[in-house]
């Protein structure tokens, strides 16, 4: 289980990486190929900043959920099986391989280094969210079935037994199976497949694997350590998941078809889609309710303390899903809406409130818990986790409302006045008013990246320990060791 504390380091450095190409990139669309005169595009193309932006964030997000279950698989069984600790270092070696390997691959890409054909396996796919080289595509799959391999190894011990702990086990199983396989909806596409069989293909992969298993894997997993804590009974706990995986999986398998404006999908189906795709928040919704529930009653559990700020994150979700899968994804499902504003900067306002502020604040909340497990002796300082927690949260709400939110208003209108070519044209968006809200958009990621810099801070701090409060009554090289030692297999 010590072994899965380098994945939360490397979760959050990506994190930090992947913020701080979303500021250059939004700089891009200021001053063409600088940053503050500087030729950063000579260096790193747009293109290839805007697709690690992209791509990284999928990666860190998706590294939280697997660091969550090597955690969580063992604690569930009661111990670790043998040469689990192999498994997971070997895990994270390919993971590294990957990400590093894919990065890589689209800047030579995108250099026009490699051929169409060569670029297809080792560089640039093209498709969005899925941008990374066929190779490391199979390549991120082997790591997946790793992964599972290694969640059902720990989990086997738990699945043997008896009475509702079970019946949320494989649950738990289930869904993690479901992570590690369904991935494989990203092979049915070639190079040379038309657009709209791969879009179709494509989101299954965006919507039905991102969107609908890691967020039943989440479910399962926060059910499971509330009934651990004590917080929720176990028959309880196995209910919420049956439910919420029911909405999850009879409202995104249809939701995915609001996806497919490109691919010649009848009106009616998107139609279709939008309404379900709608019904996607209420899970979440349930989770945050949950999470305030969990933090109403940490007055009555004074080591629920320990668990402060892994919970507020949690209930950061509930508020994101309802503004930013919500309010901002429905404003551009309807069909209508698709007709004139899809592309626009609407789109951004839905993917930066719903990936950040939902997936990557469960994300960021998942790996709190496995350090807070993982390094259970002590107070942390909660300085740093408060600053990283409100400035990132208000960071965010600021880039969606004095940048983001406006210039995606202003081209609907542009789009239903004169049509989207306009809305889209470099003539509307260089517009001096259209500028100035793109500069204003300054404000919110300083104050985002503010929070990204505490929270990178804190988590380097546990590290070297001066993210933990002094206890006078322990010497400090007795608090190293303590530091030092496994955690406990179970919780």
């Amino acid at each position: 289980m010590r072994a899965v504390e380098k994945y939360a380091y490397v979760i959050v450095a990506l994190f930090a990486i992947q913020a701080l190409l979303g500021g250059l990139v939004a700089h891009y669309t200021i001053e063409g190929h600088g940053f503050f005169g500087i030729p950063m595009s000579e260096i790193l193309p747009y293109a290839t900043a805007r697709t690690w932006h992209i791509q990284l964030a999928v990666f860190w997000i998706a590294t939280a959920f697997l660091a969550a279950g090597l955690y969580l698989a063992p604690a569930v069984g009661g111990g670790e099986p043998r040469f689990q600790r192999l498994g997971v270092n070997l895990l994270f070696g390919a993971l590294v391989l990957v990400v590093g390997g894919s990065m890589v691959g689209e800047w030579l890409s995108v250099r026009q280094v490699f051929g169409l054909d060569l670029g297809f396996w080792l560089g640039h796919q093209g498709y969005e969210y899925i941008d990374l080289g066929r190779v490391w595509q199979i390549a991120l799959f082997l790591g997946l079935l790793l992964w599972l391999v290694l969640v059902l190894r720990g989990l086997w011990p738990a699945l043997k037994e008896q009475g509702h702990r079970r019946e949320i086990v494989l649950l738990f199983a289930g869904a993690a199976g479901a992570i590690g396989l369904f991935y494989a909806a990203g092979f049915f596409y070639g190079a040379r497949t038309h657009l709209s069989v791969m879009e179709y293909w494509r989101w299954w992969v965006v919507h039905l694997w991102v969107e609908g298993f890691m967020e039943v894997f989440a479910t399962a997993a926060l059910a499971f350590i509330f009934s651990r804590m004590g917080l929720i009974r176990a028959g309880s706990a196995t209910a919420a998941v049956l439910m919420t995986s029911t909405i999850y999986l009879f409202a995104g398998v249809p939701g995915t078809f609001h996806h497919l404006y490109f691919t010649g999908t009848p009106v009616s189906i998107m139609a279709v889609g939008a309404a379900f795709s709608a019904l996607e928040v209420v899970p979440l919704a349930l989770i945050g309710f949950e999470a305030w529930e969990t933090y109403r009653l940490g007055a009555r559990a004074p080591w629920m303390a320990k668990y402060r700020w892994p919970v507020r994150f949690f209930m950061g979700v509930a508020f994101w899903n309802l503004v930013g899968a919500g309010i901002f994804g429905f404003l551009i499902n309807p069909p209508i809406a698709l007709y004139y504003m899809q592309g626009l900067n609407t789109t951004p306002v839905h993917a930066h409130a719903a990936l950040f502020g939902v997936y990557g604040l469960l994300a960021l909340g998942l790996t709190l818990v496995v350090l807070r497990r993982l390094k259970p002796e002590g107070a942390w300082r909660e300085g740093p986790l408060r600053l990283a927690f409100w400035s990132m949260n208000a960071g965010l709400a600021l880039m969606i409302a004095v940048s983001l939110l406006p210039v995606g208003l202003a081209q609907a209108w542009a789009s239903m006045t004169y049509g989207l070519w306009y809305a889209r044209s470099a003539d509307f968006l260089q517009l001096p008013a259209m500028e100035t809200l793109r500069w204003l958009r300054l404000i919110g990621d300083s104050v985002f990246i503010v929070g990204v810099g505490a929270l990178v801070w804190f988590v380097a701090g546990l590290k070297t320990g001066w993210s933990f409060v002094p206890d006078p009554a322990r010497p400090a090289s007795v608090r190293a060791g303590e530091r030092g030692r496994a955690p406990s297999p179970g919780f």
